[in-house]
């Protein structure tokens, strides 16, 4: 085996910081952009929803907020159909042209929302559209950003890198919103023209970074084949999937988000512009936590401190549901996001230090795949909720039932309760030893 002497890349000292890394600052930057853009468009398309529900066709608060659980599932009908795919094609092509063709996609739909919206021609149906490719172009998206970091920053600092990714995304969830709702108060179709240049700078922010391909199979094998690896991996790593299915069912009882339409326009009557802010307070609370973390990682008691904190966002969803005064509930929705953030941190952790560079997109598409079925099926659990018990009922029931999903879930996964770090100390012995035989023959294969 030859050696080549190091170049001048290789003699410059590894970076403190990853925000010292180029690459790393282009790759915030549009993840930042990209979120703000999405975030403001998919809270006005569920306003609109709503809006022209109640007003063009006369439906009641309940069978709009019904409407709002069905507009969920047309989100994430394409995550759940195509997520194999998406996780496949960031381990087989440029990560980077995926995700730039991805905001492409939803530059489109933002396109088509300001057009239709300034045309005043914009229909229920064609919203239900506008959001499946929404979620369509969310799906390929996911995988593929989330890939793209162990590439571009070392190892030492990829928790740190995690969390000032996660600021990106949480800071970006407050300013979008909350610029979204004042824009659109002023003129609907502003917003939705803004989501989509900043989308097609997002694109080209991604493509301008080094050129990444994920590490390849030493034998080729067939696509179905190599997506169905990526769901054995998962499930054979006891605490990843603890992590993955804990947040699934828990955001998938306990989110919120789905009613805050109907808690804005019916219930504290604040209109678009609260919607704005109150959309975006969970992403100050977790973006305060992010900023910590980045600060000093998250290392010890991993798991203890992820439950308590899933028990937590139930408890705040509860005071939200209950509350009928806007400062209350923003403060609730605040420390929502900040229970919910120490989740995201440990499981984003977990996937990224535990997961070999050739199947870190089809295991990222299997986690976002979680967080797409909590977020999207979420909101249709809490419009059928919503349905029979009213707006109020539905979020205090889902964050109860958040609570109760937490302490099943520390019983049937005990890994959960006695992970201290994220090293794979706590998986079984024979699921190590395999992880141990993999790693032994990819170094083999390098060498």
């Amino acid at each position: 085996m030859s050696t080549s002497p190091p170049s001048a890349r290789d003699l410059v000292a590894e970076p403190t910081s990853p925000i010292r890394i180029p690459d790393f600052r282009r790759y915030w930057l549009a993840r930042f952009i990209a979120v703000f853009a999405t975030m403001s468009m998919v809270v006005l398309i569920g306003y609109q929803a709503y809006d022209l529900a109640r007003s063009d066709y006369g439906y009641s608060p309940s069978e709009g907020a019904f409407l709002l659980g069905l507009l969920g599932l047309a989100q994430f009908v394409p995550l759940l159909l195509l997520t194999p795919v998406a996780g496949w094609a960031a381990d087989r092509f440029d990560r980077r042209v995926v995700a730039a063709c991805a905001n492409v996609t939803d530059c489109a739909v933002a396109a088509a929302l300001a057009w239709l919206t300034y045309a005043e021609a914009l229909t229920l149906p064609i919203i239900f559209t506008l959001a499946a490719m929404h979620g369509t172009a969310r799906v390929f998206v996911g995988p593929s950003m989330s890939a793209i970091a162990p590439n571009i920053v070392p190892p030492s600092l990829l928790p740190r890198a995690i969390a000032m990714s996660s600021i990106a995304w949480q800071v970006a969830s407050v300013v979008g919103p909350a610029a979204g709702g004042f824009l659109y108060a002023t003129s609907h179709w502003l917003p939705h023209a803004i989501s989509a240049a900043l989308l097609v700078c997002s694109a080209l922010l991604v493509l301008s970074i080094r050129p990444i391909r994920a590490e390849q199979d030493a034998e080729p094998k067939h696509p179905v084949r190599q997506m169905i690896e990526g769901a054995q991996y998962t499930w054979k790593q006891r605490f990843l999937l603890g992590c993955i299915t804990l947040d699934l069912f828990a955001v998938l009882l306990g989110g919120a988000t789905a009613m805050l339409p109907v808690f804005a326009r019916d219930i504290l009557m604040v209109g678009p512009e609260g919607l704005g802010v109150m959309r975006g307070a969970p992403a100050i609370g977790a973006a305060v936590v992010a900023i910590w973390m980045a600060w000093r990682p998250l290392a010890n008691n991993v798991g203890p401190k992820m439950l308590w904190a899933v028990a937590g966002f139930g408890a705040a969803t509860i005071v939200f549901g209950l509350s009928k005064n806007f400062a209350l509930s923003l403060l609730a929705l605040v420390l929502l996001g900040a229970f919910d953030m120490i989740s995201v941190f440990v499981r984003s952790s977990l996937v990224q230090l535990n997961t070999p560079d050739r199947m870190r997109g089809r295991v990222s598409s299997i986690s976002g795949l979680a967080i797409s079925a909590s977020n999207e099926l979420g909101e249709m659990q809490s419009g059928l909720a919503a349905a029979l018990l009213g707006a109020v009922g539905a979020v205090v029931f889902g964050g109860a039932g958040a609570i109760v999903v937490t302490m099943i879930w520390a019983v049937i996964f005990p890994e959960l309760r006695r992970a201290k770090t994220f090293a794979p100390e706590f998986l079984p012995p024979q699921v190590e030893a395999q992880a141990r035989l993999d790693a032994a023959k990819e170094l083999s294969h390098e060498s």
